[in-house]
C-alpha cells in the first residue's frame, strides 16, 4: 500500500529570539511579584505529611520529524513533504501544567500538555509510485498538528539530602496526535491529485521508567533539576530528558530548563522519528 510521508520541522532564528524575550519577561515578572524578600525556610518534603506542587510552565519546542500517512483518497503515489514555520506564529492554543503529591519518600507525579499548531507553510518534495519518482511544482502546501501529551507515574526517593536528591520513577506516557496536510501542486503525473487534503490521528501508550531529582549549588537557593525517562509500548522507543537551573523562593521554585522528547515508531505508524526540543520556563508552587 502506498503511503504519504510528511516531514515536519519547526525551527527559526526568530523563534529563538522570541523565546528568549518571553523567558526574560517571565523571570522578571516572577522576581517582581515575589512578596517574601526574606524567604522562609523550606519545609521538609520528607516529614511524612502530605505536600503538593502545582507547576504551570511554558515549553517552546522545535518539532522535527516525519509523519507517514495512509494513502490519501484518489492518490496512487507516496509523496514526501516538508514544512518549516515559526512555532509562535502558528500556535493557536497551548496548555501546559505538571503536578506532584508527596508523602514521605513516595510521590505521585503527572504532566499534561495540549498543543494546537495552525497551518504552516510546506512543500511536496517528491512523489514515488509505480516504479517512478516525480518532483512536483509546489503551488501551496501546508500542515497542521494538534496533540495531547499526558504522563502519570509514581516515584520513590532513594537518596534525599541537602546536597542532592534522587528519585526512581515508573509510569506511562500517553500521546494523541492529529496531523493534517493540505497540498496544491503541478506536475503530479497522476500519482497525486493537483489539490487535496488529508488528516490522520494516532494514539500512543508507552510504559516508562526513569530518574529525577536535583543538585543544590553551594548551599544557597540555586539548584540544578534533572529528569530522564525511557519507555516502549505503542512506540519502538520513546525517551525524554530535562535539565537546567532553578531558584528557590519561599513559595516555591522558578525553573529554566531545556527539555527534549523523542519518539521512534515502526514504518507503518503515523509518528516517525519525531523529536520535540526547546527551552522551558515554569514555576513550581508548593502548598
Amino acid at each position: 500500500m502506498a503511503s504519504l510521508v510528511a516531514r515536519i520541522v519547526h525551527p527559526s532564528l526568530k523563534t529563538t529570539c522570541d523565546c528568549l524575550r518571553i523567558i526574560g519577561f517571565v523571570v522578571l515578572l516572577v522576581l517582581v511579584v515575589d512578596i517574601e524578600p526574606q524567604a522562609r525556610a523550606a519545609e521538609d518534603p520528607y516529614d511524612g505529611a502530605w505536600h503538593f506542587i502545582v507547576a504551570p510552565y511554558v515549553w517552546l519546542p522545535v518539532i522535527d520529524g516525519t509523519l507517514r500517512f495512509n494513502t490519501p483518497p484518489g492518490a496512487s503515489g507516496s509523496p514526501e513533504t516538508s514544512t518549516e514555520s515559526n512555532i509562535l506564529e502558528h500556535l493557536n492554543f497551548a496548555l501546559m501544567i505538571a503536578g506532584e503529591a508527596r508523602k514521605g519518600n513516595w510521590a505521585v507525579i503527572t504532566d499534561f500538555i495540549y498543543l494546537d499548531l495552525g497551518e504552516a507553510d510546506g512543500a511536496v518534495n517528491s512523489i514515488s509510485g509505480s516504479g517512478s519518482t516525480v518532483i512536483p511544482v509546489n503551488l501551496n502546501t501546508n500542515t497542521g498538528l494538534t496533540g495531547v501529551l499526558w504522563q502519570l507515574g509514581g516515584s520513590y526517593t532513594v537518596a534525599g539530602g541537602q546536597a542532592a536528591t534522587l528519585d526512581v520513577l515508573a509510569g506511562f506516557r500517553f500521546m494523541w496526535v492529529d496531523a493534517s496536510l493540505n497540498w496544491q501542486i503541478a506536475n503530479g503525473m497522476g500519482l497525486l491529485p493537483p489539490t487535496g487534503s488529508f488528516s490522520e490521528d494516532e494514539k500512543l501508550l508507552d510504559g516508562i521508567i526513569g530518574v529525577r531529582g536535583k543538585v543544590n549549588l553551594g548551599g544557597g537557593n540555586w539548584f540544578v533539576p534533572y529528569y530522564v525517562d525511557i519507555g516502549t509500548g505503542s512506540s519502538e522507543l520513546t525517551w525524554q530528558g530535562n535539565g537546567g537551573f532553578g531558584y528557590s523562593f519561599g513559595w516555591g521554585d522558578v525553573l529554566l530548563t531545556y527539555r527534549y522528547l523523542f519518539y521512534n515508531q515502526n514504518a507503518d505508524k503515523l509518528f516517525q522519528n519525531v523529536s520535540f526540543s526547546g527551552p522551558l520556563i515554569g514555576a513550581a508552587i508548593r502548598f
